[in-house]
């Protein structure tokens, strides 16, 4: 497979087969590289730079199904069970249930794309095909399962109007896999680049730097949602942001900016 694949494929270690046993009866053992499951719970208390990083990572996914060289792929049984993460990236690990045919048709009464809530009414191609079906199908299904949970929960303020905006037009299936990308991008690039951050007084003249010390554990406290259970571990842009964190928690008096770095570049 190519790279591309294997950013979403956990990777095959191995598989092992009956020989004694040929034909529709041999049985086939696959090792795939160990993935953690997703569990929306346990996920809904992570910080939302790494539940962002799931969606950018799904939607990346789609684009390349939609644009894969056998023709546009479905995802039929789209479910949280159906993926891992892998050293923090998104992968999928069941592709029993996958479709490169669209849905043939003769009008465009025989193209609709039908959910549990909300049902869509597509075009039928004059190739007899029912229009983008398998790209919106997979859409929405990511919409459902992942968008609505994930994206809005804790965001930063200054992205919440965009992330509405995506969750809106991917519900309403106004966005294709290609504009999805595109907003999730700038998104990212916002983030990234710490133009998410809105100006306004200084709370870093409150503090007084002091290089090369770190505090004692009995110092720390319990925040939420804390990158470490043993205390109040979060991602910052800089050194203003972490004052301004610090400032709206009443249990903070100090931080540490510590050399480590996020998915994203923040700090921690």
């Amino acid at each position: 497979s190519s790279n591309v694949e294997r950013m979403w494929l956990p990777n095959l270690l191995g598989q092992c087969s009956d020989s004694s046993l040929s034909g529709p009866e041999m049985k086939v053992v696959t090792m795939l590289e160990l993935g953690k499951p997703l569990e929306m719970i346990q996920l809904l208390q992570t910080p939302w730079e790494e539940r962002f990083k799931i969606c950018l990572d799904l939607i990346e996914l789609l684009y390349y199904m939609s644009n894969s060289p056998l023709g546009p792929i479905a995802l039929l049984d789209f479910q949280p069970r159906q993926f891992v993460l892998v050293n923090g990236s998104l992968k999928v690990t069941d592709l029993d249930d996958v479709t490169t045919t669209e849905l043939p048709c003769r009008a465009d009464e025989d193209c609709m794309l039908e959910f549990p809530t909300k049902n869509f009414s597509l075009q039928c191609t004059l190739q007899g095909k029912c229009e983008g079906i398998n790209e919106k199908r997979n859409l929405f299904n990511a919409y459902r399962y992942f968008f609505t949970y994930l994206l809005p929960h804790t965001a930063p303020v200054a992205l919440q109007p965009i992330l509405k905006d995506i969750l809106n037009a991917t519900g309403d299936l106004r966005y294709g896999v290609n504009e999805t990308l595109r907003a999730f991008q700038k998104v990212l690039y916002l983030y990234k680049s710490g133009l998410y951050l809105q100006r306004k007084t200084s709370n870093l003249r409150d503090y007084i730097a002091l290089k090369g010390f770190h505090s004692t554990d009995t110092d720390d406290y319990k925040c939420w949602p804390s990158k470490s259970h043993l205390g109040c571990m979060l991602s910052v842009h800089n050194a203003e942001e972490a004052a301004t964190i610090c400032n709206s928690h009443p249990q903070c008096q100090h931080f540490s900016i510590m050399l480590q770095k996020t998915w994203a570049g923040k700090s921690k």
